[in-house]
């Protein structure tokens, strides 16, 4: 998992082939091979994955299809985003790098229509109005309230030709900002918004709420993004299409994680023996959030980052001593690294944003991928309709 690349002989040990017969799959098309250092060369693991499925297919038909929903083979093809070697990339960019020299909106631009130049234009349109009524508290509750109000008054959003989408995406994503800060939009960017609402008193705020944006910002068929799809799938509008992944989002085994990991350290703040405290919730059963992620066991890049900018803005302060030692003891105790909500919980401590302030940033971020897999699911004009296999009693 999350190896890009085998060597002739691990194509072999995974297939149960002879060395003989990968290069005569290289011959006849179904391996694809690349140079690699000297004279060696190098396999694609997605082509070796195609095979094993095939093989397992005539073997057990229904066994593949019930796994592939459950971190296993790919089921959709997108260009949107790669997994690959424990790092992460949005259309063959490293998110990392694009999380420190690129704005949110060239970001958006980038997934959207796969030319980061095109963000001005994308967004130099005038974003909706938030409308008049009683909003909650929580800006994740309000994003889900404010949508399908915006939604019936915008009637282009129910233009879906591809060179509409974009912006009917930009205008979703700055009616969520505007309700996130409790401000129309200006001629400032979305981090720029974010941190003179939520921080306007720490001056590294704005670079890392907008690294966290960019790293939030897709992360390939996660169940949101997924769901997203399904949506966009049913030709759906755009709002729709966010309505839907908002609603996945709020599951507590996807983006309320973040939340439990804010919390996590909140009640960490408060204990004298942080080791202590993480094993008394092990002795209870308790899981404890933010740690051990599948796609990456050797740790989660997008967390790597969040976690080096908090301590670089304040390396003495006690929010970054109490993240190294929470890392340093979850570490001993269950052998797994930091995950992205972790890496926001941490984000919002450091800079004292509102209290449940990461699933927000996660929220606002993922809207962007939302939109691009929506883009690229309405240009395939196929309805994503799998079948169940039933398991119930015969019928009489």
């Amino acid at each position: 998992m999350g190896k890009r690349y085998l060597s002739a002989q691990e194509v072999a040990d995974e297939l149960n082939i002879s060395l003989q017969t990968v290069y005569a799959y290289v011959s006849r098309g179904l391996l694809r091979s690349e140079p690699d250092d000297g004279h060696m060369r190098r396999y694609l693991r997605e082509d070796v994955e195609r095979l094993k499925s095939r093989k397992e297919a005539r073997r057990n038909p229904s066994k593949v299809a019930e796994q592939a929903l459950h971190w296993g083979t790919p089921v959709l093809e997108s260009a949107i985003t790669l997994i690959s070697d424990g790092q992460l990339y949005y259309r063959g960019l490293a998110a990392t790098e694009l999380a420190q020299t690129s704005s949110v909106e060239a970001v958006a631009a980038l997934i959207w229509v796969d030319d980061i130049d095109q963000a001005t234009s994308l967004f130099s349109e005038a974003a909706p109005p938030i409308p008049t009524l009683a909003l909650p508290t929580a800006p994740i509750e309000a994003f889900a309230a404010v949508l399908p109000v915006v939604a019936a008054s915008d009637f282009a959003a129910y233009d879906l030709r591809p060179s509409t989408l974009p912006r009917t995406g930009a205008r979703i994503l700055q009616l969520l900002t505007a309700v996130a800060t409790g401000a129309e939009a200006g001629s400032a960017s979305i981090a720029q918004r974010l941190s003179r609402a939520w921080a306007a008193d720490q001056p590294h705020s704005e670079a890392i709420i907008r690294a966290a944006l960019i790293l939030c910002a897709d992360h390939e068929l996660n169940v949101s993004s997924f769901t997203a799809r399904c949506v966009a799938s049913a030709e759906s509008t755009l709002y729709a299409v966010v309505s839907a992944g908002l609603a996945a989002l709020q599951g507590i085994k996807h983006g309320k994680q973040s939340e439990l990991a804010e919390l996590l350290l909140d009640e960490l703040a408060e204990v004298d023996d942080v080791r202590q405290a993480l094993g008394q919730r092990l002795r209870l059963g308790q899981p404890i959030p933010g740690f051990g992620h599948t796609l990456y066991p050797q740790g989660d890049p997008r967390a790597q980052m969040l976690i080096e900018l908090v301590r670089q803005a304040a390396p003495t302060s006690p929010t970054t001593q109490l993240m190294e030692r929470v890392q340093h003891e979850a570490l001993s105790l269950l052998n797994e690294h930091p995950t992205l909500d972790f890496g926001l919980a941490a984000v919002v401590k450091a800079l004292g944003l509102p209290a449940g302030s990461a699933l927000t940033l996660f929220a606002l971020g993922r809207t962007i991928g939302w939109i691009g897999h929506a883009i690229e699911q309405y240009t395939t004009n196929q309805l994503i309709r799998p079948r169940a296999r039933y398991i119930g009693p015969a019928p009489r």
